[in-house]
């Protein structure tokens, strides 16, 4: 279980539960899916064997199994292009790895009552309106007190109207990505079907301009291919710097920071209030077998975790900033959250208990 500590300020209060985010949106539409799923205890067994991602196929043979299979397909309409790194276009999508979705939606079943999405969105949306007429309040208290509330709530309107929109750019982006990863699997295709590669991945390790090449001439060193790859296999075993210049100079540095307990791990506070509860190390988004209550504690997150953090109530991460998108959907959720903590997936061991002070910055093992 986790406790809550401490207090969000005005500002993130205000951030949660606003209209028209589209990954926000994605996180608690998954929640919808799983309450199609949860009267079906046949169907919930038979997808927590599931392994194949034709899974959704044979679904078909349970009862509410035809509901369920649209339900997924409405969702992965909407948000099948996306997947973790989705800005790399080789990157395996949730449309074609569906897979990836089971551990979340189980998680759901698990953790949550029905019409939870709704019910999420609504507590936030009553602390917005809360906190919105404490403030109010108190400004009226002031000389000229009336213009200075009335000027406050429209700008207060104006950035929660407006505000969520942040997120479409993004979507729209890898919405497109999906479409021409479409299209140059299906050139792929063809150079697997005339033997100049030998199976359509292989144009991952190829640059745009190699690929444009093979396709119009049908030719292609068979050694570059095999090269690249065992290229690619080192490449993953380095660990890049946290900061490097257009000129290739590594930075180092630490926080400068006073006031802080001894032997706290400190980080980039980002979304105030302060939580107790399990560390859950995850490194990979099937992993996250979270439950209610759960900090969630990993190397970065991108609109792919979403999900995950319906079921979550702090978060830690080793990259990131004031507005990239874990900072801004724990703001959103209202959840406490403190990044760029260097080597937390290290420092933090899975199953610890740790505190979270996303106001001041810093995280207590303990």
């Amino acid at each position: 279980m986790s406790e809550w500590l401490g207090e969000k300020n005005a500002a993130d209060t205000l951030s949660q539960s606003v209209p028209n985010n589209i990954t926000s949106e994605m996180g608690l539409a998954l929640l919808d899916v799983a309450d199609v799923i949860r009267p079906y205890s046949e169907v919930v067994d038979y997808l927590q064997q599931a392994k194949d991602d034709n899974f959704l196929d044979g679904l078909v043979q349970f009862d509410g199994g035809q509901e369920i299979r649209n339900a997924i397909h409405a969702y992965l309409n909407k948000y099948g292009m996306r997947c973790v790194g989705e800005i790399d276009i080789t990157k395996a999508r949730w449309s074609e790895k569906p897979t990836t979705l089971i551990p979340m939606i189980l998680s759901n079943i698990k953790n949550f009552e029905p019409n939870a999405s709704k019910r999420k969105f609504e507590q936030g949306l009553q602390e917005v309106l809360k906190k919105e007429q404490e403030l109010l309040e108190r400004l009226k208290q002031l000389p000229d007190g009336e213009k200075k509330a009335k000027e406050t709530k429209q700008m207060i309107s104006l950035i929660r109207n407006f505000i969520g929109y942040r997120e479409y750019p993004k979507y729209g982006m890898i919405h497109r990505y999906f479409v021409y990863k479409q299209a140059l699997l299906k050139e792929a295709e063809q150079l697997v079907k005339t033997n100049v590669i030998h199976e359509k991945e292989d144009i991952y390790y190829l640059t745009f301009e190699e690929f444009h090449e093979v396709v119009l001439t049908n030719k292609l060193d068979s050694q570059l291919i095999s090269k690249r790859k065992d290229e690619y296999k080192l490449y993953e075993k380095l660990t890049p710097p946290r900061v490097i210049t257009s000129d290739g100079e590594i930075i180092a540095g630490e926080y400068k920071r006073e006031n802080l307990p001894a032997g706290v791990i400190v980080g980039l506070p980002v979304s105030s209030g302060v939580i107790e509860g399990r560390a859950r190390v995850i490194l990979n988004l099937e992993d996250a077998d979270l439950e209610d209550g759960d900090i969630l504690v990993t190397s970065f997150t991108d609109p792919s975790w979403t999900p995950s953090f319906v079921s979550i109530k702090g978060l830690v991460t080793e990259v990131g900033g004031l507005m990239t998108h874990g900072a801004v959907i724990a703001r959103e959720y209202g959840l406490p959250a403190v990044i760029g903590v260097e080597n937390a997936t290290k420092l933090i061991k899975d199953g610890q208990r740790i505190r979270v002070h996303g106001t001041e910055g810093y995280v207590e093992i303990q």
